[in-house]
């Protein structure tokens, strides 16, 4: 292989690793590192579990420090983001690079926090190590979206999904099914293909005319490992949220109620029975989607789904408050009176580089809206 092609070919490994620290890595990103000694060797690699503190490239040196002692000496690492700089809870990988005397660091992509962007490779660079920045960057970047967005503006990334007809609708008329009771619009399928986008978020959030209407269980039944149970988030304005919703019946500390009633007689109701209940105030009468946000990102929420009914699929899309939106398309016709995905919008939304999967005769259709990242800093290739 060519260097490029070896750069390429070890940091795929790199993001397989990475990719074992979804959903355990978080409010940290998913980082993963491959090692080579100075023969081009493997000899360690390693992911960040937050729980476990330390970062991917310890994790690696650690395992190489094993198996290569002085081999590691001019040795190279691969990393999907940029080597930390900085002193928390753990001490700076850059330190931790420089006193294994690693002759060379390949990063998939800068750390998107402002105040760490650049700084790491700046400290490698200083130290005499080559650096090389933006190799698979596309990928990287898609796997840390969250923390993109949480690390500059301290909000989760928005995750929008939305189960519809060709022709956009979401139920079929009111009326015409139980409530209460489901009614499945795409196949089996798509709708297993939902359980990796909650497995992969902090949070999904609905809201309580979706609560009414179908009364869902909103969990994780992925089965794959996660740190923190999926936090359910429901936006009930005049807290109409039934006590025996099977969301209610399975509080554990996971299922938090944003309202701007006032009724201590039923916010006390709710609580005695595991439920938070946060009260904020009214924007034209109605759960403020911005502070919503807001305090998700403080509470360390880094990406957010949204499984939604009309008027809130529409209030986040005109709000300018989706990142992703990531569509299920059934082939079926249900007529202008069935119930809308979106209605009254004051703009079109358009969907830029679509990535379109297949689910039997369902179509999965994902674009990005708001790009997370900041703008490339320019680091470039640093060989």
């Amino acid at each position: 292989m060519d260097p490029h092609e070896q750069d390429v070919y070890w940091m795929q490994r790199a993001l397989e690793l990475a990719r074992r620290a979804i959903a355990v890595s978080s409010p940290n990103p998913a980082v993963g590192c491959v090692i080579l000694d100075c023969a081009g060797q493997v000899v360690g690699e390693g992911w960040h579990e937050y729980d476990l503190l330390d970062h991917a490239e310890v994790a690696a040196l650690k395992v190489a420090a094993q198996h290569a002692g002085e081999r590691l000496h001019g040795g190279t690492a691969y990393v999907t983001l940029e080597p930390c700089n900085h002193t928390g809870r753990t001490g700076p990988c850059t330190e931790a690079l420089i006193a294994a005397g690693l002759k060379r660091v390949v990063a998939a992509t800068i750390d998107p926090n402002p105040s760490v962007a650049g700084h790491g490779i700046d400290r490698l660079r200083a130290a005499g190590i080559e650096t090389a920045v933006g190799v698979c960057e596309a990928e990287a970047r898609r796997l840390n979206e969250g923390f993109a967005r949480w690390s500059q503006h301290r909000r989760p990334l928005v995750l929008m999904k939305v189960a519809m007809t060709l022709d956009g609708r979401i139920a079929p008329p009111p009326g015409q099914h139980a409530l209460h009771a489901p009614y499945w619009i795409t196949c089996e399928a798509a709708r297993k293909a939902v359980q990796p986008l909650r497995w992969q978020a902090d949070a999904a959030l609905t809201g309580v005319d979706t609560v009414l209407a179908d009364d869902p269980m909103l969990t994780d039944r992925s089965g794959l490992r996660r740190r923190r149970p999926l936090q359910r988030v429901v936006l009930d304005s005049a807290l109409r949220m039934p006590l025996d919703s099977k969301m209610v019946a399975t509080a554990h500390n996971d299922l938090v109620i944003f309202t701007v009633s006032k009724d201590e007689a039923r916010i006390g109701e709710l609580r005695s029975r595991g439920v938070r209940v946060e009260v904020l105030p009214a924007e034209a009468g109605r759960v403020p989607l911005g502070k919503v946000l807001d305090q998700l990102g403080a509470e360390g929420i880094l990406t957010l789904l949204t499984e939604t009914g009309t008027r809130l699929n529409t209030a986040l899309l005109a709000g300018g408050l989706v990142d992703r939106v990531h569509l299920f398309v059934s082939p079926q016709i249900m007529g202008s009176d069935a119930v809308p995905a979106f209605r009254g919008m004051a703009h079109a939304i358009r969907m830029a580089e679509v990535e379109v999967e297949r689910y039997e005769n369902d179509l999965g259709l994902c674009s990005l809206l708001r790009d997370p990242w900041p703008e490339k800093q320019g680091l470039g290739n640093r060989d």
